[in-house]
């Protein structure tokens, strides 16, 4: 990058002393305002038509959210007829207040009362800018000059408030926002804000909303706290304001921003889904519920279908929403690395065994069903995985408990076809790996008939067993094979000696159904040690479990020759 960064005029944080925010905690939700339907609307390529409009004023509804900014109804005609048919068509529900958006200008402020007329609640937002740069740039005004159009306009707001509130049963609230209020000097700030408040008449009773927003993000979230506490302080009748916060994104720091706001006093914000809005966007409403969320605060808000909110999200809007985009992203519950793979399956382990009431799996901070989201793409498998992920895969889709013994046997297996391919793997692919390593896994020696028979006395600790069978090696005619043991295996590894197949050392085994009811079968794992002293395993099924583990014996020593 060349240099040239010395023409940009570093920011000024405000100086407070003795600051509390820092040692605050958020323990309740905001009050949420969605600016999807305005501000986040202006910000697309082709803004959403009507019925975009409305499936997404539903949706807002749906999640919960009961203020929903839902246009600027004086600067199109368009954005008049949408408000329209939102009151007219009976869409807002009784316990949903809209707000809409109005600079302090009067033509455009009557306009915005025809435009709300017969509706229940509404919000009526008005703004000026208040910030150095644009007093300088923009409006070529002093102080008194910037704060007498504020002034002005909460005159004329205040007038025609009243009276649609004497014609109708409307519900009229106030919002004010000194646009630009971070580059705003902060008594500045203070002294406009309580203007407009002894304006309107603001009370504990009747509170503004007094919105702050970050219109250009310019400093970090720690300095923005700083702000909103120092403006806390100084505002006098501060119990008669609803502090509101409306961040921008343009330094990456939206959902911080907010989170040390509220920390500092606030007690509202705006935001939309994903945070969709101007260049690099808005607060994200969604993001910074479900930090919450995991935090064991409720937001207030319901995410419990994410994948639906996401759909509707970028159907109407055209929108993408990125793969890793915090909670509802396509790749946000996938682990590729082994050891966070490994660590996730330790903690499904954990959570099904120890029957503990919190959700304790490492890197994940949500549990994903919580948000609609299925446990099955949680860890997928690239060159990068683990033998933890494969586990994961084996267990939690299809059914099969491999012994941990075995994990890194049937990983390397998978990590090799992952290096040929040069691709993720998926699920469906694993578990053909496995088939065809150990299942399908029938030469050189195949069984092509088995019995076994109980040989042994009542009352003795060691029941005799005897074996036979019929085994097939490298597609030859079957021979018969005859054993007796102490038990079924040793019966077999007895039979198999008679045909010079010695040598091998029984070391572990392990077994479970994959299947309930008259169909049910079991899987056997068998591990051994080979003549030249190396481990093996391998795997068996069938309807009787001695079945299921000769055929795992067989399949061990099978693999065994092809290394």
């Amino acid at each position: 990058m060349k240099k040239g960064c010395e023409k940009y005029i570093p920011f000024e944080p405000v100086e407070l002393k003795n600051r509390q925010w820092p040692n605050n905690k958020i323990e309740k939700h905001p009050i949420w305002c969605s600016v999807d339907l305005r501000d986040g609307n202006q910000a697309l390529i082709d803004p959403m038509n009507l019925e975009e409009k409305l499936e997404m004023f539903k949706l807002l509804c749906d999640i919960c959210i009961k203020e929903i900014e839902v246009g600027f109804p004086s600067a199109s005609e368009t954005e008049y007829e949408i408000l329209r048919e939102l009151i007219e068509g009976g869409h807002i529900p009784d316990d949903v207040t809209i707000q809409v958006l109005v600079q302090a200008r009067e033509h455009l402020i009557k306009r915005t009362f025809e435009a709300i007329d017969g509706a229940k609640n509404v919000i009526v937002h008005f703004y000026n800018s208040t910030s150095k740069l644009q007093r300088k740039v923009v409006f070529r005004q002093d102080m008194e000059g910037v704060k007498k159009i504020a002034i002005e306009g909460a005159k004329l707001i205040k007038a025609l408030g009243d009276e649609a509130a004497a014609k109708t049963d409307c519900n009229i609230r106030y919002e004010y926002s000194p646009e630009s209020f971070m580059g705003t000097e902060m008594d500045y700030a203070v002294d406009v804000c309580h203007g407009v408040m002894e304006v309107l008449g603001s009370s504990k009773e009747d509170k503004i909303i007094l919105n702050l927003p970050t219109t250009v993000e310019s400093s970090p979230p720690n300095w923005f706290a700083d702000q909103i506490e120092y403006f806390c302080s100084k505002l006098p009748n501060r119990e008669a304001a609803i502090i509101s916060l409306h961040p921008h994104n343009d330094r990456g720091t939206a959902v911080a921003t907010a989170e040390l706001g509220l920390l500092a006093g606030a007690d509202r914000v705006e935001g939309t889904l994903f945070g969709n809005g101007e260049r690099t966007g808005n607060l994200d409403i969604i993001t910074l519920a479900l930090n919450m969320y995991t935090q064991a605060i409720d937001p207030g808000l319901d995410f419990s279908e994410i994948n639906r909110i996401k759909e509707i999200y970028e159907r109407t809007t055209d929108m993408i929403v990125p793969v890793r985009h915090p909670y509802a992203g396509e790749l946000v519950f996938t682990a590729f690395s082994g050891s966070h793979q490994d660590a996730i399956n330790k903690g499904e382990t954990y959570m099904k065994n120890s029957g503990t009431e919190y959700w304790e799996v490492p890197y994940l901070p949500i549990d994903p069903a919580d948000i609609g989201r299925a446990y099955e793409p949680i860890i997928r498998i690239n060159s990068q995985s683990g033998k933890g992920g494969v586990a994961f895969i084996m267990s939690n889709v299809f059914g099969y408990d491999l012994p941990k013994a075995m994990h890194p046997d049937f990983a390397r297996v998978v990590k090799e076809y992952s290096d040929k391919v040069g691709r993720e793997v998926r699920a469906d692919e694993v578990m053909d790996l496995f088939k065809s390593e150990y299942i399908d896994n029938g030469e050189p020696y195949k069984l092509t008939a088995n019995k076994f028979y109980d040989e042994g006395e009542n009352g003795e600790e060691c029941p005799r067993a005897r074996f036979e069978g019929k085994l097939k090696c490298n597609g030859n005619e079957p021979v018969d094979i005859t054993g007796r043991g102490n038990g079924p295996i040793d019966a077999f590894f007895q039979a198999l000696s008679t045909v010079g197949i010695s040598g091998y050392k029984f070391v572990n085994y392990a077994e479970h159904a994959i299947s309930v009811g008259s169909d049910a079968k079991a899987v056997s794992y068998i591990q051994l040690e080979t003549p030249e002293g190396e481990t093996v395993f391998g795997v068996g099924i069938s309807h009787n479990i001695n079945y299921a583990s000769i055929r795992g014996i067989l399949c061990a020593i099978n693999r065994s020759l092809k290394k």
